[in-house]
């Protein structure tokens, strides 16, 4: 039985299914997924069945695009340039969906693995990563849910605030929209685009010194710009399936790389 990580799907169902043949991935196989399982991409819902019907097979971690799915479906956020989220809203067992969908953790650590959608920061060891997720878990499944999915989204550059709804919607922001950090440590969101072009004084967050989580190898999504990035600390399997480019799946097992191109456009 093999484990197998697979990068930002968001929607694209035929390149899943395409990637998953191209690798032989086997019925007994369990597959990653490092979250932005919907949106953008034109088969969102026939995604998160496929996904939702693997059952145990399939460990998922929340994206920020899945949040925002969310926050669609409690009527908390406008529609974003680029949504693509009609057909999932529109599904008659769209419930059950949500409530799937809000029992995924923000973080996973199994043996040498830490999986999550976009990152986590230096100074956490893994106590605080894990107690953090599951604060911020209890928050999405809460009666205060919408609460949070109607403010996670920044609207500045960094995160701050003083309080215990500002220190989940903190937590929540560096787990699923992260990519870079201030010289302080600090995290940004407001850079989406490649590594050489960096603005000055921002760090990519796998970058930091002093990591308290060494290690773990993070597998993680979320950086398209930044491409498949394999290190001995990284796994960062996002490689733009939805803007044209590959669904990418690691074997985490062995190493081995598997891709399908886009079957979606």
């Amino acid at each position: 039985m093999a484990t197998w990580a697979i990068g930002d799907v968001h929607g694209c169902y035929r390149s899943l299914r395409a990637l998953l043949d191209v690798a032989g991935v086997a019925a007994t196989d369990r597959l990653w997924f490092v979250g932005d399982l919907v949106n953008r991409g034109p088969r969102s819902l026939a995604t998160l069945r496929f996904v939702a019907d693997l059952g145990d097979r399939a460990t998922v971690v929340l994206g920020n695009h899945d949040l925002h799915f969310l926050a669609r479906a409690a009527g908390v956020a406008p529609e974003r340039k680029r949504d693509a989220l009609d057909e999932l809203l529109a599904a008659p067992d769209l419930s059950g969906l949500v409530d799937w969908f809000k029992q995924r953790p923000l973080l996973l650590i199994e043996g040498k693995y830490l999986l999550v959608h976009a990152g986590v920061l230096a100074a956490w060891d893994r106590g605080a990563a894990i107690a953090r997720a599951r604060r911020a878990e209890a928050a999405l499944r809460s009666a205060q849910s919408s609460l949070y999915l109607e403010a996670f989204r920044p609207t500045s550059q960094e995160a701050g605030g003083a309080g215990l709804v500002h220190e989940v919607l903190d937590d929540l922001r560096v787990f699923t929209l992260m990519r870079t950090v201030d010289p302080a440590g600090r995290p940004t969101f407001d850079y989406t685009g490649p590594l050489d072009a960096l603005p000055p004084g921002r760090i990519p967050w796998f970058d930091q010194p002093e990591r308290a989580m060494g290690g773990l190898r993070v597998v993680c999504g979320h950086w398209a710009a930044a491409g498949l990035l394999l290190r001995s600390d990284l796994a960062a399997l996002d490689t733009g399936c939805a803007w044209g480019g590959k669904l990418t799946a690691l074997r985490l097992d062995d190493g081995r790389v598997e891709q399908a191109e886009n079957r979606d456009r």
